[in-house]
């Protein structure tokens, strides 16, 4: 008489996939929260395409008020901002596909700068920001 084989028992493999697909499910849902767009008119994302940004892409804010440079990372974020008044030069460095912005301000600090922009987006960053700033010191003078 022979003894009958005790078949395999497969949930440990069905409970580990659907545990690991639950946890990708969940690690995909947070980087597409961390990738939301920021509020406000002008808003610039960088391209996943560039370094720095494969996973969080950096944005560029402009208010009449300020220009704001926000690079999201696992944990927190990363913000640097200056007032419209004290930007002191744009240099736009264009390569084959992006460009490179680099925002200086009036107090010598290191400038904002952000990779994998396209050129089109660089450049309207620039008017954008040469716009407010026209605006500001347009009121300035009137008071």
């Amino acid at each position: 008489m022979q003894t009958p084989i005790p078949e395999a028992d497969n949930t440990w493999i069905l409970s580990t996939v659907v545990i690991v697909g639950g946890l990708l499910a969940l690690l995909l849902n947070y980087i597409i929260w961390k990738n939301r767009r920021m509020k406000g008119e002008y808003v610039f994302r960088a391209s996943r395409m560039t370094r720095g940004n494969r996973i969080f892409p950096a944005q560029v804010v402009i208010t009449k008020g300020s220009v704001t440079l926000v690079q999201p990372q696992w944990v927190g974020k990363v913000e640097e901002s200056a007032h419209i008044a004290h930007i002191s030069s744009i240099q736009i460095d264009t390569n084959v596909m992006f460009s490179d912005i680099s925002i200086e301000t009036t107090g010598g600090h290191n400038p904002m700068v952000c990779h994998g922009h396209t050129k089109g987006d660089a450049v309207r960053i620039k008017q954008v920001i040469e716009q407010f700033q026209s605006e500001y010191y347009k009121a300035a003078g009137t008071t």
